[in-house]
C-alpha cells in the first residue's frame, strides 16, 4: 500500500513539474502594454485579485515596438488585450481589433470616441517641459521659459527627450512644434536641439528616469510621471511655455486606448478581463495615475497636478498616415 502511494505521489509531482509551478492548467490571458511600470504593476495585482482563476500575463512594450510587433504578428499574435497604446497607432492597427459596438461609450468625451469603435479611450495626457531644479542650481543655470531657450549651448548635454519613433511622448512635443512653427522650421529646431540632448531615450518615462536621477536637468517628458515622483519626494518642476511665436502655446498632448485582438472577445476569460479593464480599471488609473479628462464630467483630482493646463495645438496628432511620413524624416 505504500509502494502504491509513492507512485502516485510521483506521478502527482511529475504532472506539476510539467504543468508549472504556478498551475499550469489556468487559462492565460496576455496583455501587450505600453505603460509604465508602477500602471502595469498596479492591472497586474488588480487582475490577479479579480481572476486568481486566471494566469494573468502583462507583458511591456515600448510603444512604438508594441506597434510594430502586433503589426509583424496580426491576429495570430499571442496577445490577447492592448493596453495603453497610442490612437495613433490604435488607427493603424484598427483591421485587426474586435469590434467594441457592444459597449456603451455614451461617457466618455465624444472628441475622444473613435469612429470605428475598435478601442477605448484610456487615457488624454499633456507634456511638459520638467526640470530638476537642484542640478541647474548646482550648475549655476536658470530654468528656460521658452522652447527657444532650450537651444541655449549652456544647456549642453542637460536634455533628455524620448525618441519620437520609439514614444509617442517623444512625437507628441515633434507634433506640436510641427503644428506650431510649420514642418520645416520644426526639424530644423530639433536639428539645433540636438547638441544640448544628453539623451534621445527609448520611451516616454526616460527623460523623468534622467531627471530623477540627476543625469539630466531638463526633460521633455509627461506630465503625470513628474507628478508621481514629486507625490514620493522628489523636487521637479513643471513648465509649460506660453510661446514666443512660432514656438507652440500651451502642453502638447496625446491620447491612448486599449482594445482586444479580433477573435479573442469570444473566449470567455479575454472577454470578462476586458470587461472589468473597461468598467473599472480605466476610471481606476484616473483616479490613481492619470487624471486628465477622458469621462463627461470626471472629478479625479490627484495631489500637486496642475488643473489649468492650456493644451497646444495637435491637430492630426492622431493621423498614422502623417506620423509615418514625419517619423521617416526623423533621424535621430
Amino acid at each position: 500500500m505504500k509502494k502504491a502511494l509513492c507512485v502516485l505521489a510521483s506521478a502527482a509531482c511529475l504532472c506539476g513539474l510539467l504543468s508549472g509551478c504556478s498551475g499550469g492548467n489556468k487559462e492565460k490571458v496576455v496583455i501587450y502594454s505600453s505603460a509604465e511600470d508602477f500602471r502595469n504593476e498596479h492591472l497586474q495585482t488588480r487582475l490577479e485579485e479579480q481572476f486568481p482563476d486566471y494566469e494573468i500575463v502583462v507583458e511591456y512594450q515600448s510603444t512604438g515596438s508594441n506597434a510594430a510587433r502586433l503589426k509583424a504578428e496580426g491576429t495570430s499574435t499571442e496577445c490577447d488585450i492592448i493596453f495603453d497604446l497610442e490612437t495613433g497607432y490604435m488607427e493603424q492597427l484598427k483591421d485587426m481589433l474586435a469590434s467594441l459596438d457592444d459597449y456603451d461609450f455614451s461617457n466618455y468625451l465624444p472628441e475622444l470616441v473613435p469612429e470605428e469603435k475598435k478601442y477605448a479611450p484610456l487615457y488624454h495626457c499633456s507634456g511638459a517641459v520638467i526640470v530638476n531644479p537642484e542640478l541647474l542650481q548646482e550648475k549655476g543655470l536658470a530654468a528656460p521659459t521658452s522652447f527657444e531657450d532650450l537651444l541655449d549651448p549652456k544647456y549642453k548635454g542637460l536634455i533628455s527627450m524620448p525618441n519620437p519613433k520609439a514614444s509617442s511622448t517623444g512625437y507628441m512635443f515633434l507634433k506640436a512644434l510641427v503644428n506650431s512653427m510649420g514642418e520645416e522650421e520644426a526639424f530644423a529646431y530639433f536639428d539645433a536641439l540636438y547638441p544640448n540632448v544628453l539623451s534621445f531615450t527609448s520611451s516616454g518615462s526616460g527623460p523623468v528616469n534622467a531627471l530623477v536621477q540627476k543625469e539630466a536637468a531638463i526633460g521633455l517628458g509627461m506630465t503625470f510621471q513628474a507628478v508621481n515622483e514629486i507625490n514620493k519626494g522628489v523636487d521637479l518642476d513643471l513648465l509649460y511655455f506660453e510661446g514666443p511665436a512660432p514656438y507652440p502655446s500651451g502642453a502638447p498632448y496625446s491620447t491612448g486606448g486599449t482594445a482586444v485582438i479580433d477573435g479573442k472577445l469570444e473566449r470567455p476569460a479575454v472577454k470578462a478581463v476586458f470587461d472589468y479593464i473597461y468598467n473599472t480599471l480605466i476610471l481606476e488609473d484616473k483616479q490613481l495615475f492619470m487624471p486628465e479628462a477622458i469621462y463627461k464630467d470626471q472629478n479625479t483630482p490627484i495631489e500637486n497636478y496642475p488643473t489649468d493646463i492650456v493644451y497646444a495645438d495637435m491637430t492630426g496628432g492622431s493621423d498614422f498616415a502623417e506620423k509615418d511620413r514625419l517619423l521617416s524624416k526623423w533621424k535621430y
